[in-house]
């Protein structure tokens, strides 16, 4: 899995850095073919690729962040929180350089030539990457022994199964087992068809069932319910600020911020576990990330805030999605701004920027500041919490699961993250104007508390009476010759 994702992952964005350069240099002519129609082919197309780079990458991430690592830590609990920080510290800090790099090769050099960048650079990094999995899997001999312990449980099982279900004499059940290994490919061309077809429905059914049944599901529900919220360093937060007058270098230095106080949250989730333990640790994370985020909630009734009651969020709903319209120019978004916030594009517009048909002397005047920055530094501080509780869940995870359920488990809370991902990009599409910004905080702000409601049931169920003992470890912490696959808590 590690190799395939890897590989898969790298090529595919290799492949849409090709292709968009080869639409960059051969634009004017793509847009003369049928119309355009081939341009639009060649979009949807990089944008069907790039989805297989990012299912690839949430399968590498699966593989070497949630089962490699515990692996790799074996027994030793402190030693997996130090590395999955440690991990998460350099996640923060490429999330903050790579766009950097490739912002200056784009700005002083073009979009061709930052597409051949990153297409060589995933070149590149795919062969140091690969080299690097190699070497942990070799130093690691119980990577490789993994596998046959968990295919020869998984066929144990099977074999209880294929017992229980045929219940043969003792002098029998030889010759049935010999049997049964010898029609098997017949039996499977009897079903192939159908059992092809439902194979992955099943697979989806069971994993969902497997995660529910997870004495961390609350925990991890928890952790997906912080994904429903637009109080992140995305393109709709960007878009906003744009819209309350603050520039691109503004912004670029409250995400250096942002990904310090992240960075200050890894070192307060090891700090914090040491003292208090795991489980009291995402109790302590989800209450200074809710209470920073009360700054944000705040914000919304401050001077400078455009919320407006009286402005309907589902005006013109079926206009703007049905309704076919030319992509928005620079211009247009100008005189436009919850255009311009509902379609993300910030770097088109900057604080200088006034319409092309205003009189200088009639330009409106500037936007409070009180409202916007108490809504990034609520944003900005709720790292530390947000950081801290994400290494909580996930340590939970990892200690937890059983190992042949790993892959499965961490599958279906990926897929929860991404759903409730989703649905905050719905929201936006239902009320992308900025007065309707201020309840998108307030949902997100819920949305927020709600996820930490549930984590809390969680402890509560966990550590009972011993939850607010702080210098204490956890009480049902297991000893350190029993495998952590098989802890039911920390």
């Amino acid at each position: 899995v590690a190799q395939t994702s890897l590989v898969v992952q790298n090529t595919s964005v290799i492949l849409c850095g090709i292709i968009l350069m080869i639409v960059f240099f051969f634009k004017t002519q793509l847009l003369a073919l049928y119309h355009g129609w081939l341009l639009t082919m060649c979009y949807i197309l990089v944008i069907t690729i790039a989805n297989i780079a990012n299912l690839a990458s949430t399968a590498t991430a699966i593989t070497i962040q949630r089962d490699w690592i515990v692996v790799v830590a074996g027994e030793d609990r402190s030693k997996l929180a130090d590395m999955n920080a440690t991990i998460r510290r350099i996640d923060q800090l490429t999330n903050i350089l790579a766009p950097m790099a490739v912002g200056q090769i784009m700005t002083f050099g073009s979009p061709m030539i930052g597409c051949g960048f990153i297409s060589g650079w995933n070149l590149m990094s795919m062969c140091v990457e690969y080299l690097l999995l190699w070497k942990v899997y070799q130093k690691t001999p119980t990577l490789a022994l993994k596998s046959a312990k968990v295919e020869e449980s998984e066929l144990k099982q099977l074999n209880v199964k294929k017992e229980s279900d045929m219940k043969p004499a003792e002098g029998v059940q030889l010759i049935a087992e010999k049997d049964v290994t010898g029609f098997e490919p017949q039996q499977e061309k009897e079903v192939g068809c159908a059992a092809r077809i439902a194979e992955p429905f099943i697979t989806f059914r069971d994993g969902w069932v497997a995660y529910y049944n997870q004495e961390v599901f609350l925990a991890g529900m928890g952790l997906a319910f912080l994904y429903m919220t637009v109080l992140g360093f995305d393109c709709i937060t960007t878009g906003y600020a744009y819209t309350q007058g603050l520039s691109g270098s503004v912004l670029s230095l409250l995400m250096g911020a942002s990904a310090v106080t992240g960075i200050m949250g890894t070192v307060a989730f090891t700090w914090l576990r040491r003292k208090c333990g795991l489980i009291r640790t995402g109790l302590i994370s989800g209450v200074a990330q809710f209470t920073c985020l009360v700054l944000c909630a705040i914000s919304v009734f401050m001077p400078g805030s455009p919320l407006d009651l009286t402005v309907s969020p589902f005006a013109d709903i079926s206009a703007r999605l049905f309704e076919g319209e030319p992509l928005p120019t620079v211009a247009s978004l100008k005189d436009k701004p919850e255009v311009f916030f509902a379609t993300g594009m910030p770097s088109l517009l900057n604080e200088s920027t006034t319409p092309a048909n205003s009189d200088p002397e009639m330009s409106p005047e500037p936007v409070p500041l009180i409202s916007v920055s108490l809504l990034f530094a609520g944003v900005i501080a709720a790292r530390v919490g947000l950081w801290s509780f994400d290494l909580t869940v996930t340590q939970l995870l990892q200690e937890n699961v059983a190992e042949s359920e790993r892959g499965i488990i961490n599958g279906v809370q990926n897929s929860m993250n991404y759903l409730l991902d989703l649905l905050h990009f719905i929201m936006v599409i239902l009320a992308p104007n900025p007065e309707a910004f201020g309840l998108l905080v307030l949902i997100s702000v819920s949305f927020v508390a709600m996820g930490h409601i549930m984590y809390f049931r969680f402890a509560q169920k966990s550590l009972g009476k011993q939850l607010f003992v702080c210098c204490t470890p956890d009480p049902k912490m297991v000893s350190d010759s029993s495998p952590p696959g098989n802890t039911s808590t920390v």
